[in-house]
């Protein structure tokens, strides 16, 4: 059977894998701290059908053999951390991380996950959650009478109560980044959280600022990084790309109906 049949069937399976992972971009291009995925390809095993270097007479060698591929696969989507761009709310609970970390939040199994959208909430109880309901770890709790929140770069989270004076503030909490040595090594769950994975390494926790980690800054988020116009170039490349598989595999089809009208 002629082997370009089922190479063309992998291009197209891996273009596949990469118009899915291109219409993931651009579905969440609006999402807070959305970062972007990139689909990686590797060539498959060759059938060798002559060694490189390979012995052709007397005194002489193949200089480069003959290898025939068959086909593609995906290796690997890698998520790219590059930094979003910044939106302005002015709501005291949205904090953005400019540089590198993730925020903590707790899941209801008890498990810690981490993420970049820090578009957080106060519950009834005055807990700080994110919008599914996630306490922000480490746990802070906004008093009932609070007339002014102030979240500081460094994560220090004060306060004033009341009627108080507006230079009588309290330090209720303070919150904490966690960073990795492979941040792409992060597995997804959804709901813009990851957990920690063997490739990604454990957290390092510490404060916003110290040891590369970036600072806080409240009042504004960090938006997605995808950049549509790239994403839509990628799709117009990824369609062609599919399109040319798919022609390869017309083209086998031809051939071996040529074959068999032979006589």
């Amino acid at each position: 059977m002629i082997k370009s049949l089922n190479t063309g069937a992998t291009g197209m399976k891996a273009q596949q894998t990469n118009m899915d992972t291109i219409a993931h971009n651009m579905a969440n291009v609006t999402t807070t701290g959305f970062k972007k995925s990139r689909a990686e390809f590797e060539d498959l095993i060759y059938q060798t059908h002559k060694e490189p270097g390979a012995t052709t007479g007397n005194l002489s060698r193949s200089p480069t053999g003959v290898q025939v591929g068959l086909g593609v696969k995906t290796s690997a989507i890698t998520r790219d951390y590059m930094q979003g761009s910044t939106k302005l709310t002015k709501q005291p609970f949205d904090l953005e991380i400019q540089g590198k970390g993730f925020f903590m939040v707790q899941l209801p199994n008890g498990e810690v996950a981490y993420t970049r959208d820090g578009s957080f909430k106060r519950d009834g109880d005055g807990v700080i959650k994110d919008s599914n309901g996630h306490i922000l770890m480490p746990g802070i709790t906004v008093p009932q009478d609070t007339t002014q929140i102030e979240i500081a770069g460094d994560g220090t989270v004060r306060v004033v109560q009341g009627y108080n004076d507006i230079n009588d503030i309290q330090t209720i909490g303070q919150i904490e980044l966690a960073t990795f040595i492979n941040p792409a090594g992060l597995k997804s769950i959804g709901k813009n959280n990851f957990l920690p994975s063997r490739t990604s390494g454990q957290p390092q926790i510490g404060t916003p600022g110290q040891n590369q980690t970036g600072m806080l800054a409240q009042g504004q988020l960090e938006q997605s990084n995808v950049n549509i116009v790239d994403e839509m170039v990628n799709m117009i490349t990824a369609q062609r790309a599919y399109e040319s598989n798919s022609k390869v595999i017309q083209a086998s089809d031809q051939m071996l109906q040529y074959v068999n009208s032979l006589r």
